[in-house]
């Protein structure tokens, strides 16, 4: 074949002048699988950032990924507390149906519980379609019953606390790596010296896609901002200091929260912000940009406003509590190229949606039945060809008695402890103020048969209520 002069010309100079490297580089990006960066704040609601209308907390990095890519309106956790929550991402299995329901605190026979050697995270699934995979933050899935462990269930590396318990604190004396523990000598909790626990967690982060940047990797990064306790380094208070905010005097106790948490709590989600412009500004140096699917969500909703920084949005209810405000999270997605920027989806999804969507990334299929379906078509901006859940099912168990709730449509069903039944249209009145079920009792129903079926008994976590077994999470 004749090469045209021109091109032949302009060839030789991209020669020249070293030109053919980066066109290498795309190349071998293009014919890698994409990389898939999770990132998990703890505790974090709906509307604590800035694209869900925060005004008082300043997040333009998040804001910044959220403009470039997607915001899912209507993307739901798998229950309101950590632990099943986090099963539910991993697993793709709902609490209907989950080994893992509820803390291990409030396990029936009084014992703790990890996730099974046979069940299959999505980190074991992307290893399958060639992916490197990484863990850094809370894991929270070996509470101690002899299972559970990050590196066994799919992870390369796992560097962050192995329970919930551990990441109650964010100087603490010791941290877990690749099931090694590793004493931090410099750190002291109850004073708040030392390294703050989520600035290592992004070194790591940052060193793990430096690390792996010629091979697709998964990196789940579950920070612990902002969960109790309320504390954050002084540089990061600055911006929100002498503002004539109300202030909020805090006690330490088992958490060594600092003095006034308003300015504190502001100032730990600031950082959170400043976490995920470091990770999106790696991805630029290194070239991923195109290459790489970035979310950002919250495992459950607010446990720390009272309401000063309206934290649930415009919703009722916050963490522990299956209102609105405590399983709708902030949810967004960028992948420039394939996500279009400045896109919003009122799409219903939730977490157990993740495995299944990472492995049609990957070009695989989930290795087992699971109960969450891919949301790849609506990233990709093809609604039309969106395959929908028929309704969504979460419990909780805690002091407050069992709770269960179905999302089914437009209509949303909680039952409740020893409590009336509840429905609501979330279409009209999304903010869950107007009790429904005297009107339609066919569709209190037809919610109740759901919970019914679609239950599967797990003796550990009966729909009895019950009192923790041991304290502090």
């Amino acid at each position: 074949m004749k090469l045209n002069k021109n091109l032949f010309f302009t060839l030789y100079l991209a020669a020249i002048f070293g030109g053919f490297q980066p066109a290498k580089a795309s190349i071998q990006q293009q014919d890698q699988k994409p990389n898939i960066i999770y990132i998990m704040a703890d505790d974090l609601g709906y509307g604590d950032v800035g694209f869900n209308g925060q005004e008082k907390i300043k997040t333009p990095n998040i804001d910044r990924l959220a403009r470039e890519g997607m915001i899912f309106r209507q993307h739901y956790s798998g229950t309101a507390v950590c632990g099943p929550s986090r099963a539910a991402l991993l697993t793709g299995i709902n609490t209907a149906h989950a080994h893992i329901r509820e803390l291990a605190a409030w396990t029936a026979s009084g014992k703790p519980i990890d996730l099974l050697p046979e069940e299959v995270t999505v980190a074991e699934e992307l290893k399958r379609a060639g992916y490197k995979t990484a863990i850094i933050g809370k894991w929270g899935m070996e509470e101690g019953a002899g299972g559970g462990e990050a590196n066994k269930q799919g992870f390369d590396y796992f560097y962050g606390f192995k329970t919930h318990i551990e990441a109650h604190h964010y100087y603490p004396e010791y941290i877990w790596e690749n099931g090694k523990k590793i004493v931090l000598k410099d750190n002291h909790p109850a004073e708040k010296r030392g390294t703050y626990s989520n600035d290592d967690f992004t070194d790591k982060a940052i060193g793990f896609i430096n690390e792996n940047k010629n091979n697709p990797f998964f990196l789940y990064l579950p920070y612990t901002v902002p969960h109790n306790e309320i504390t954050v380094p002084e540089d990061s208070k600055g911006a929100y200091q002498n503002l004539g905010w109300e202030k909020r005097p805090m006690k330490a106790g088992h958490y060594y929260h600092d003095d006034e948490g308003n300015v504190a709590y502001a100032g730990m989600v600031s950082r959170l912000d400043r976490y995920v412009g470091q990770i999106l500004a790696t991805l630029e140096e290194q070239g991923l940009d195109n290459n790489t699917l970035v979310i950002f969500t919250s495992d459950n909703g607010p446990g720390y406003d009272n309401g000063f920084f309206n934290s649930n949005g415009p919703f009722k209810g916050r963490k522990l509590t299956l209102y609105e405000g405590g399983i709708r999270m902030p949810f967004a997605a960028r992948w420039p190229g394939t996500i279009q920027a400045g896109g919003t989806t009122d799409h219903p999804s939730a977490f157990w949606d993740f495995l299944p969507t990472a492995c049609e990334i990957a070009g695989i299929k989930p290795t087992l039945k699971i109960d969450g379906i891919s949301y790849l078509s609506t990233l990709k901006g093809h609604e039309d060809k969106q395959r929908k859940h028929d309704f969504f099912y979460w419990e909780i168990n805690e002091s407050q008695g069992p709770v269960q709730a179905i999302l089914m449509g437009k209509w949303k069903g909680i039952l409740a402890y020893e409590k009336p039944f509840e429905l609501y249209d979330l279409k009209a009145d999304p903010a869950e103020t107007k009790d429904l079920s005297l009107a339609y009792p066919e569709i209190v129903k037809e919610i109740k048969e759901t919970m019914l079926s679609t239950r599967t008994e797990n003796p550990e976590f009966p729909l009895t209520k019950r009192k923790a077994n041991y304290g502090g999470q």
